[in-house]
């Protein structure tokens, strides 16, 4: 058994990618053909060519980074001896919740969204990183914190809705309201389902918490066509436009399964933290 020092940077990453999916890693990704990779970088492109051309796609390019920046993100995202990302604690209330310095984003969702799958794809890349995954819903029942380095912090939220904790209220709200190292929310909704009455109220409860955050579509894998997930989109988007003020006006797109979407929002978390500085993309 070799010492942990003896290990270079090279083979150590090595070592952890063991039975890593091979789109986890923008290399891979990058060696597929041209097009394959511009829809798994960037998902909304692959559903651009069916809108009408009078169309404003503005939206949808708000937060584009170049190759290079997403690079630079999927580095926070190995863990290295000088650089480890690993589950932190879990907390079932506010005061409970650990004191740590660096920007914090947290994800919330319906109960059986693919939070737990999103953010173990987020971390696909240091497979010693535990992320419970489960068939049953409302698996997560405590807020379970996640140290990536001294960079930032990620936050699995209980999900809302059918199979929520009882107290979900009491554990959330004072959290997503007091938190100071919160940067940003990712409030996630099944891309394969029209808006649920749930998300709904989650959605107002993120706009009187007046913080920024930001909507994906998860499961966009499932939507059996793009149709489907062409009209979920844009229903989304014109419900963005309408009633929101704090939301991020892009919606994001994201398949655990696949990885399409992943990348990107490595990037934007990596952005929205401090973690990288980006050339041409400012989300607000």
């Amino acid at each position: 058994m070799f010492a942990l020092g003896m290990v270079s940077h090279r083979s150590w990453a090595s070592v952890m990618r063991r039975g890593v999916h091979r789109l986890a890693s923008l290399h891979k990704v990058l060696a597929l053909p041209a097009k394959k990779t511009q829809a798994l970088l960037y998902p909304v492109s692959h559903l651009e060519g069916y809108l009408d051309s009078s169309m404003d796609t503005s939206d949808f390019r708000l937060f584009q980074p170049s190759v290079e920046d997403i690079m630079k993100a999927e580095k926070l995202f190995c863990s290295t001896p000088t650089h480890k990302i690993d589950y932190h604690t879990s907390a079932e209330r506010m005061e409970h919740t650990p004191s740590l310095a660096q920007p914090e984003v947290c994800f919330i969702g319906r109960s059986n969204v693919g939070k737990s799958s999103l953010i173990k794809a987020l971390f696909s890349l240091s497979p010693e990183v535990e992320v419970r995954v489960s068939k049953t819903p409302g698996h997560t029942r405590k807020m379970n914190f996640f140290r990536v380095g001294k960079s930032f912090s990620v936050v699995d939220m209980p999900g809302y809705g059918h199979r929520a904790p009882a107290d979900f209220v009491d554990m959330v709200e004072p959290y997503l309201r007091c938190r100071k190292s919160l940067v940003r929310t990712f409030m996630l909704v099944d891309g394969s389902l029209d808006f649920q009455k749930n998300d709904l109220i989650a959605l107002e409860m993120c706009e009187e918490m007046r913080r920024p955050y930001v909507i994906v579509l998860t499961k966009i894998d499932k939507c059996g066509g793009r149709g489907k997930l062409l009209r979920n989109l844009m229903s989304l988007q014109d419900l963005i436009k309408t009633q929101t003020r704090c939301c991020f006006p892009q919606a994001f797109l994201a398949s655990s399964l696949n990885y399409s979407g992943i990348h990107l929002l490595r990037c934007f978390i990596a952005h929205v933290t401090g973690s990288i500085n980006l050339r041409d993309t400012s989300p607000s």
